[in-house]
C-alpha cells in the first residue's frame, strides 16, 4: 500500500510539473509576440510623426506660388491618405494580431504579424519618401544659394578663360559669347524664382544652370583643338596631299584604287558638319573623327611613298627576273634543240620526256605573264605596289620552274655521266686483263688450271657486254651500268687469281730449290721433294708449296726469311 502511495504520489507531481511546464512556454511564447506587437504600435505611431508636421508647416509659410501651392496640396493629400486611411487600417491589423495571441493562435498570429510589417516597411518609404521632397523645397533657399555662389565662381573662371583666349575660338566665340548670355540669363530667373519663394522653379534652374555649365566646361576646354584641326591642320594637309596626289598623276602613277578624291570631298563635307555641329554647342565624337582624319592622311601619305618606292622596286626587279628568264629560256630552248638527239642517245622514260613538256608550257605560261605586267606597268594601269606584289608571285613560280629544270637537267646530266664513267671502267679493266695475260706469258707457268680459263672467258664476255650496251641507241643506263659492275667484278676476280698464281709458282719453285741441298741428308725431305715436284707438274703449285715448306721448317726455322731474300 505505501509502494502505491509513493508511486501514485510521484506521478501527480509529474504531471503537475508537465502542466506547469507547458504553461510557462506558452505564457513566453505569448509575451514575446505581445512586444513584438507593441514594437508594431510604436512603429505605426512614426508613419505620422512630427517630422512630416514639421516640414508641411515650413512650406505652408513659403507657398507664394501656384507652383508651390500645387505641391503643397499634393503633400497635403499623401499624408492624409496615410494619416486618415492607411494608418487606421494598421490599427485594426494590430488589434487581430492581439486577439489571434490571446487566443493562443500563434500559427496565424505570425503570419498576421508578418503581414503588418510589410505594410508598415512600404508605408515608411513613402513617409520618408515624402519628408525628402518636402525638405527639397524647405532647405531650397540656403542649399541653391550655396550652389549657385559654387556655379558662379566655376562660370565666372570659364568666363574668364574665354576672354582671354577668344582668338583661339575663331568663329565659334560668336556663339560662346551668346551661350554665355543664356546663362546670365538663367542665373536672373534663380534670382527672380528666389524673390517670389518658387522654389520648384529654383529647383529646375539650378539643375539646368548645372548642366550648362558643366557641358560649356568641356566645350571652352576642347573647342581651341578642334578649331585648330578643322581651320587649320586638316586643310593644310588638304592642300599638301591634293598637290602631291595631282603630281604624282602627272608622274604617271596609278592611284585610283586609293579614291583620294572622294575621300578629301568626304573629309570636307565632315569639318563642316563638325564646325555647324560647334555652333550649336555640340562637340559630339567631332574629336575622334578629326583623329582619324588626320591619321588618314599619314597613312595616305606612307601610300604615297610607298608607291614611289615601288615603282624604283618594280623596274629593278623587272630587270632582275628578265635576266633569270632569258638563262632560263635559253637553256630550255637548248634542250628542246637537242632533245632527239638526248632521246636517241639514253633510254628516257615517257614520264621524263612528259615533264619536260610540262615545263616548257609553264615557262611559257610565266613569259607571257612577264609580258602582261611589264605592259601593266609601261601603261601605268595598275598600282606599283600591286605590280611589285605580282612580280614577287611570278618571282616564286619562276623559282619552282628552275628548281623542277635543274632536277631534270641533273638526270640528264646523271645519264652522261654514267656513259663517261662506263668508259673509263671500260678501259681500266680492259688493261687489268692485259696486265693478266702478260703474267701469265712473262712466268712461263707450266701448267694453268681449266678453271682459270672459264673464268676468264667470263671475264672476257662480260666486257664484250659493256661495248654492245655503249653502242647501243638509245643507251639503257640502268643495264649499262649492270654490264659494267659485272664485267669489273670478273676481271678483278681474274687479275687477283691470276697474282695468285703466279705468286704461287714462285714460291714453290724457291721453296723446292732451296729444299735440294737437303735430299741426301734427311729422306723425309727428299721424299716430301720429289711428292711437291709430281704435284708441281700437275699445277697444284700451292699445295707443292706447302708440303715443301712443312717438311723444310723442321730442319731449318728461317726458310721464310730465307726464300725472301732470293
Amino acid at each position: 500500500m505505501d509502494v502505491l502511495i509513493v508511486v501514485l504520489a510521484t506521478s501527480a507531481i509529474a504531471f503537475i510539473l508537465v502542466i506547469m511546464t507547458f504553461v510557462l512556454v506558452k505564457r513566453k511564447q505569448t509575451s514575446k509576440y505581445k512586444k513584438e506587437i507593441n514594437e508594431l504600435e510604436i512603429e505605426k505611431n512614426r508613419l505620422i510623426g512630427v517630422p512630416i508636421l514639421s516640414e508641411i508647416s515650413k512650406v505652408k509659410e513659403l507657398v507664394k506660388t501656384d507652383n508651390l501651392k500645387n505641391k503643397l496640396d499634393d503633400w497635403d493629400n499623401t499624408f492624409k491618405l496615410i494619416k486618415d486611411d492607411k494608418v487606421p487600417k494598421l490599427n485594426d491589423l494590430i488589434s487581430e494580431a492581439e486577439f489571434l495571441v490571446d487566443k493562443k493562435d500563434y500559427k496565424q498570429a505570425i503570419k498576421k504579424i508578418a503581414y503588418i510589417e510589410m505594410e508598415i516597411m512600404t508605408l515608411q518609404r513613402k513617409s520618408d519618401s515624402l519628408v525628402d521632397e518636402i525638405k527639397i523645397i524647405t532647405t531650397s533657399e540656403e542649399r541653391n544659394r550655396s550652389l549657385i555662389t559654387k556655379l558662379k565662381i566655376n562660370y565666372r573662371e570659364m568666363q574668364n578663360k574665354f576672354d582671354r583666349t577668344k582668338k583661339d575660338y575663331g568663329e565659334i566665340a560668336e556663339y560662346i559669347t551668346k551661350e554665355f548670355e543664356k546663362i546670365d540669363k538663367e542665373f536672373q530667373k534663380f534670382e527672380d524664382a528666389m524673390d517670389i519663394n518658387d522654389y520648384v522653379l529654383v529647383e529646375k534652374i539650378v539643375t539646368k544652370l548645372e548642366e550648362t555649365i558643366d557641358k560649356m566646361k568641356i566645350f571652352i576646354e576642347e573647342v581651341p583643338s578642334i578649331v585648330l584641326t578643322t581651320t587649320a591642320l586638316l586643310p593644310n594637309k588638304i592642300e599638301e596631299m591634293t598637290t602631291m596626289y595631282f603630281r604624282m598623276l602627272r608622274d604617271g602613277y596609278p592611284l585610283d584604287y586609293l579614291n583620294v578624291e572622294y575621300n578629301i570631298k568626304e573629309i570636307k563635307n565632315k569639318i563642316k558638319k563638325i564646325m555647324d555641329d560647334l555652333k550649336n554647342m555640340n562637340i559630339g565624337e567631332s574629336k575622334i573623327e578629326l583623329k582619324t582624319m588626320l591619321e588618314y592622311f599619314d597613312t595616305l601619305y606612307n601610300d604615297f611613298d610607298k608607291e614611289k618606292e615601288s615603282k624604283d622596286i618594280f623596274k629593278e626587279n623587272t630587270k632582275l627576273l628578265k635576266n633569270k628568264l632569258d638563262k632560263i629560256n635559253k637553256i630550255v630552248k637548248d634542250i628542246y634543240l637537242q632533245i632527239d638527239d638526248i632521246k636517241n642517245t639514253y633510254d628516257l622514260t615517257e614520264d621524263a620526256i612528259n615533264k619536260f613538256s610540262v615545263l616548257n608550257k609553264n615557262l611559257e605560261q610565266v613569259n607571257e605573264d612577264y609580258k602582261s605586267l611589264v605592259s601593266h606597268g609601261n601603261g601605268h594601269t595598275f598600282a606599283y605596289s600591286k605590280l611589285v606584289d605580282e612580280l614577287d608571285g611570278l618571282n616564286m613560280r619562276l623559282s619552282r620552274l628552275q628548281d623542277d629544270l635543274d632536277y631534270q637537267l641533273r638526270s640528264i646530266t646523271s645519264m652522261k655521266d654514267d656513259e663517261t664513267r662506263a668508259k673509263e671502267q671500260l678501259d681500266t679493266i680492259k688493261g687489268l686483263l692485259k696486265q693478266s695475260k702478260y703474267k701469265l706469258k712473262e712466268y712461263k707457268i707450266p701448267i694453268i688450271p681449266s678453271s682459270y680459263f672459264i673464268e676468264l672467258k667470263e671475264a672476257q664476255d662480260a666486257i664484250r657486254e659493256v661495248m654492245k650496251e655503249l653502242d647501243k641507241k638509245p643507251i639503257v643506263i640502268k643495264i649499262l651500268n649492270i654490264r659494267v659492275d659485272t664485267a669489273r667484278d670478273l676481271v678483278f676476280k681474274i687479275y687477283n687469281k691470276t697474282n695468285d698464281m703466279v705468286k704461287s709458282v714462285k714460291l714453290s719453285e724457291k721453296i723446292i730449290i732451296y729444299g735440294n741441298r737437303y735430299r741426301s741428308e734427311y729422306s723425309s725431305v727428299n721424299e716430301a721433294l720429289e711428292k711437291a715436284s709430281s704435284l708441281f707438274k700437275k699445277g697444284q703449285y700451292k699445295l707443292a708449296y706447302d708440303i715443301a715448306l712443312e717438311s723444310i721448317i723442321k730442319i731449318d726455322d728461317n726458310v721464310l726469311e730465307k726464300i725472301s731474300l732470293k
